[in-house]
């Protein structure tokens, strides 16, 4: 676009949007963002977007309600203020494990936050590793899916030594968890898993050989926890020597820190699509890897109207 970049913040992960706005050389964009006493939420912007092409950096993260308002508010007043192209960059996007209706009578509030994106005056849409790639057809604007594979897997070639195999928490992450294994060129193993209610699992049985290997567990994100450090000593009674973990966004609601601490998980890889609490950055078993300059570079491309096809790609 020939119109001038602005990159703006909500309040969820302002380090992240920092790290993006330097490696494209830009600065972040002044707006004032306040909470009325009774939680209402309040956009002013600082500076002239008027014919601007915009980029909002906001993971719909805890607190999700308050991230989501914020960023539906601040897509608002971009557009009132007259910026040409508004661009929703949602590095972790909140609510898309309600994908689909799992039971009678309940919703589908993935395909509602997307809509209210798109009625709040969003243009298109840049995310990573959703929880399920079919939400990019919730949107009826331009949609660009990256994946933090390739700082993930260059993490693992840096920092896991030994015969690896990648592992796969559950049925659904199987085909993430083939693209590892192919990528490292190694071996790929699945937990069967049965999950007896949400946030609760239950670790059944491995299939695939982990034998004398390093396992390296892959997933989209942590939350609890329960999923990952159940595996470990499944895995470990079927001889792995090692079981890392390597997973994009760093929810780690409830016991998660104190699950992960009190695990024999060697370290746990994750990326700053979501800012680690204090408490969770102070634990050695955690090491964050950026994907700044990842989200930066889709930026810039999407700005100049270039691909962003390339980035999908991992070198073998």
């Amino acid at each position: 676009m020939n119109s001038a970049m602005k990159i703006f913040s909500g309040s969820s992960n302002p380090a992240l949007t920092k790290n993006i706005a330097d490696f494209l050389d830009v600065p972040v964009g002044q707006a004032e963002i306040k909470r009325f006493s009774d939680g209402e939420t309040w956009v002013e912007l600082g500076e002239n977007v008027r014919g601007c092409d915009v980029f909002v950096v906001q993971s719909t993260s805890n607190p999700a309600n308050h991230h989501l308002m914020e960023l539906l508010v601040m897509i608002d007043a971009l557009k009132r203020a007259s910026a040409k192209r508004i661009t929703a960059v949602l590095p972790y996007y909140g609510y898309a494990r309600q994908d689909r209706k799992v039971a009678p009578r309940t919703p589908i509030s993935a395909k509602l936050v997307a809509d209210l994106i798109v009625t709040a005056g969003a243009h298109r849409v840049l995310s990573m590793d959703l929880h399920a790639g079919q939400i990019q057809g919730f949107f009826n604007i331009p949609f660009d899916h990256l994946f933090a594979a390739p700082v993930l897997i260059d993490y693992i070639r840096k920092q896991v030594k030994g015969e690896l195999v990648v592992v796969s928490p559950d049925a659904g992450g199987v085909e993430r968890a083939r693209a590892y294994a192919r990528i490292l060129g190694c071996s790929l193993a699945i937990i069967d898993k049965r999950r007896e209610k949400a946030n609760v699992s239950e670790v059944m049985n491995v299939i695939g050989d982990v034998k004398d290997k390093v396992a390296v567990i892959v997933d989209d994100m942590i939350d609890t926890a329960g999923t990952v450090t159940q595996a470990v000593p499944v895995l470990m009674e079927r001889g792995a020597l090692n079981v890392y973990c390597a997973a994009t966004h760093a929810v780690l609601s409830g016991p998660a820190i104190e699950r992960i601490n009190t695990s024999k998980l060697v370290q746990v890889a994750v990326s700053d699509t979501i800012p680690l609490s204090e408490k969770a950055s102070q634990s050695d078993r955690i090491f964050v890897c950026s994907v700044a300059e990842l989200l930066g570079e889709a930026i810039k491309r999407i700005h100049e109207d270039t691909s962003v096809s390339s980035l999908f790609i991992t070198k073998e």
